[in-house]
């Protein structure tokens, strides 16, 4: 018999390789594309050629071909995916490195603290991007974890007297404490409409 095309690959298991991969295929949890590549392996182990391998598998003699290939060069490491190379950064670490100073250092002209949209546009970088830095920086400008001194000259005095009316209340009187509502940073709303 003569044969035609490429010359194949020789392909011969160790006991331990063939129980692996014998493994996989009987494992119901083995992912499907693994368990296919380790079929194709124990056919190709029998001698099968790669159009019947392909033919009897549902696959196609060039995937067999790769697959027997990649096994002979890298044994079962081979059977995994390769790293890609994937597109190109478009976002430099200058780029991040100023989005990041401004998000801290400064904040917008028309609201409390910068949201995605608005850094975008501030940046020219996309929202998922402004998005993405800030996940990965923990970054969250909307939280504001400052306390606020008042400027007014007479700060002191009041504190004196509030603080006064807790330690020592009038006789037969009530006092109230009224503060910040949940979810609401009045001290930020104050210090952008008291000014």
């Amino acid at each position: 018999m003569v044969r035609t095309g490429r010359p194949k690959a020789e392909l011969i298991l160790s006991d331990e390789e063939r129980a692996a991969l014998e493994g996989w295929v009987r494992r119901r949890s083995t992912p499907q594309a693994w368990a296919l590549r380790c079929r194709i392996i124990l056919a190709c182990a029998e001698g099968a050629s790669n159009k019947d391998v392909a033919a009897r598998l549902g696959s196609t003699p060039h995937a067999v071909g790769r697959w027997r290939a990649r096994f002979v060069e890298h044994r079962i490491a081979g059977l995994g995916d390769m790293p890609r190379s994937g597109g190109p950064r478009s976002v430099t670490d200058e780029q991040v490195a100023a989005l990041i100073a401004r998000t801290l250092e400064s904040a917008p002209k028309d609201a409390m603290h910068w949201s995605t949209r608005s850094m975008a546009k501030q940046t020219g970088l996309s929202q998922s991007t402004v998005s993405r830095v800030w996940r990965a920086f923990g970054l969250q400008p909307h939280r504001s974890e400052t306390f606020k001194l008042s400027t007014d000259p007479y700060f002191v005095d009041k504190v004196h007297d509030v603080v006064g009316l807790y330690l020592d209340p009038p006789e037969r009187a009530l006092v109230f404490c009224v503060n910040e509502k949940s979810q609401i940073q009045a001290l930020d709303r104050c210090s952008r409409y008291c000014r």
